[in-house]
């Protein structure tokens, strides 16, 4: 009678293990460091798996691993494809070298790789599949957007607390610099300061708080807030010292009232997009794709934007001269170095 208790209780407890398994989905999200509630990149991406999916009638799911190896995004990828997925979607440069191994181990299955492209690990060798798709955004542009527009607004001294300085976040820091040096000539002002950082990660940590607090303690004014969590940490202290915070990836502006703009990436409408395009047997496979500001893929959302006269004519202006090519700028690939943009109305000091 024990046994026969005791095999009872096993049979019923594996029950829902079995129907887990058994669950199947075409779209699945594989986070990377973060959530799909992060108010960052994770978000914005799950954002618009769920927008188009739901749209769309298709069913769809994520994965968040518990680290961030190759290894365990290889296992988290190898779940999705045994759960039925047909696109597996995934935010971060972390992918670039799961999705360079996986687009070969899986040739049935189209990878949608969100900030990044394919490569191996030693970057000898960058490769993307027919089955797969890389997506990057001009954060030069939407970092410039955010400078220009705070110089504007009548900010003069200002800070850029970045998380690690992966591409992504050091195009947002050097087109933040020149944003604000070009708005600066234009109103004929000299004097500016600005203090650039790299925290090393996207955590929210007490170092990076009492960073900022302490930049705020000495007078900036403004902080770009550039590295996921770590903008928790910049809102926290913005608020103990009544100072003001630029959100990044995604429109922050309700996570903070300190938060007087964002420098958004078209996160949603890029997966979305691509997702669409999948579905109609048009999918991007083997490309390498750059969303800036004339395919809408960055930019500032005015609507729910704090600033005291920098308007939405004004910000029209420059963003068109953006689309129209009229503005050049010096990203990752061309300065190795923030202290190497040419600058002449403001003193840029690197804090390592």
């Amino acid at each position: 009678m024990r046994k026969l208790l005791a095999l009872v209780l096993i049979l019923a407890l594996a029950v829902p293990f079995v129907s887990l398994a058994s669950e199947t989905f075409e779209i699945a999200m594989i986070t990377d460091i973060g959530t799909i509630d992060d108010k960052s990149f994770n978000q914005g991406t799950w954002e618009g798996v769920k927008a188009f999916a739901e749209a769309n009638g298709k069913t769809y799911s994520y994965f968040q691993p518990s680290d961030k190896t190759t290894e365990i995004y290889l296992d988290f990828i190898e779940q999705a494809v045994n759960a039925g997925a047909k696109v597996v979607v995934t935010p971060g440069f972390l992918f670039e070298e799961p999705i360079f191994i996986a687009q070969d181990m899986y040739p049935e299955v189209s990878f949608v790789l969100i900030d990044g492209n394919p490569h191996n690990a030693d970057y000898s060798e960058f490769r993307t599949n027919e089955n797969a798709v890389g997506i990057v955004f001009a954060e030069e542009q939407t970092g410039f957007l955010a400078g220009y527009a705070a110089v504007k607004d009548g900010y003069t001294k200002l800070g850029f607390m970045g998380g690690m300085a992966v591409p992504a976040v050091v195009r947002f820091g050097y087109g933040f610099v020149q944003g604000a040096e070009l708005a600066a000539k234009e109103l004929g002002i000299t004097g500016l300061e600005l203090n650039y950082h790299y925290t090393g990660g996207f955590d929210a940590t007490p170092e990076a708080q009492a960073r900022a607090a302490a930049w705020y303690a000495d007078g900036i004014e403004v902080i770009f807030a550039c590295g996921g969590a770590v903008g928790n940490s910049v809102m926290a202290a913005a608020e103990a010292a009544g100072g003001k915070v630029i959100g990044v990836d995604v429109d922050q502006s309700a996570e903070s009232e300190t938060v007087i703009t964002s420098a958004t990436k078209g996160l949603a409408a890029a997966v979305e997009q691509t997702l669409a395009a999948y579905y109609a047997g048009e999918f991007p496979g083997g490309q390498g794709l750059v969303k800036d500001a004339s395919t809408d893929g960055v930019g500032l959302p005015m609507a729910n934007s704090k600033f005291n006269t920098f308007s939405q004519v004004d910000y029209d202006a420059i963003f068109a001269k953006l689309v129209a090519g009229e503005i050049t700028l010096l990203k990752d690939s061309d300065v190795t170095a923030v202290v190497e943009i040419p600058v002449e109305t403001m003193t840029v000091t690197e804090i390592k």
